[in-house]
């Protein structure tokens, strides 16, 4: 059974259509990268598949289940979401940021609440996300970056078998971007599904096992990882073709 399923789904956002009949599904076991252009729909489509943005055609199910028909908390038990803006409005230290993501499974609101077990499940986090040095430090005294990297551990720190992360490099160092993707893809090996939107195509390429191409809310292109971005995509949807030494250039 699918973890994530969008057939035909259709957003509009006030008078323009940010979503056009999307199908799209997600197994147990895989990384799935969203790419596209500015504005190609891969926010939308990430919150119409948690039930955050209201869709006017087509099915959305989590697990099995239609995601309207879910509390907020089963969504968030069946999946955990790191959200392009991450703003952080009061004081936390980076431990009780992290502790965050174990919220819809009880045991409080701070680090120092959690039961043993959600405790360790938000070290290994840390520690996945290269934030270990940060738990004690106040999230405001830190880098953008460095934020980053604990907003990272909050979702993987949440136990839920379907995760959904949108532009989780963004602000990041060329390391950072490679451990955060690979601890990402390190949760595919323990069943999780995962949904990664990317704006540098050689990482999607890299780490994820498909990729679904986005322009104007359609679904242009869907397939292999080492495939999908054949000359004709990368000129129609991105504007650039491949060089020979990988990069790209605009054509």
């Amino acid at each position: 059974m699918s973890l994530l399923s969008l057939d035909h789904v259709s957003v509009s956002l006030g008078a323009r259509t940010a979503l056009d009949a999307v199908t799209l599904t997600i197994q147990p076991g895989e990384m799935v990268a969203l790419v596209g252009p500015n504005g190609a729909g891969k926010t939308t489509l990430m919150r119409a598949a948690l039930g955050l943005a209201p869709t006017h055609g087509g099915m959305v199910k989590l697990g099995g289940d239609q995601v309207g028909s879910l509390s907020p908390e089963a969504r968030a038990r069946r999946a955990a979401y790191l959200a392009q803006e991450r703003a952080v409005a009061w004081s936390l230290t980076g431990g009780d940021l992290a502790a965050l993501g174990r919220f819809a499974w009880g045991g409080g609101r701070a680090y120092d609440e959690l039961d043993p077990d959600g405790r360790a499940a938000v070290d290994f986090a840390l520690k996945a996300a290269d934030a270990e040095t940060l738990k004690d430090r106040p999230v405001h005294h830190l880098s953008g970056g460095e934020q980053a990297r604990l907003h990272l551990a909050r979702l993987l720190a949440a136990p839920a078998p379907l995760l959904l992360a949108d532009e989780p490099v963004a602000g990041l160092d060329p390391r950072h971007q490679l451990e955060a993707l690979g601890a990402l893809k390190a949760q595919t090996g323990c069943g999780a599904a995962i949904l990664v939107s990317l704006h540098d195509l050689t990482l999607a390429e890299r780490f994820a096992d498909r990729i679904a191409v986005l322009q104007a809310g359609r679904l242009a292109a869907l397939g292999p990882a080492d495939s999908v971005l054949d000359s004709a995509v990368l000129k129609q949807v991105f504007g650039v073709a491949r060089r020979a030494d990988g990069g790209f250039d605009t054509v």
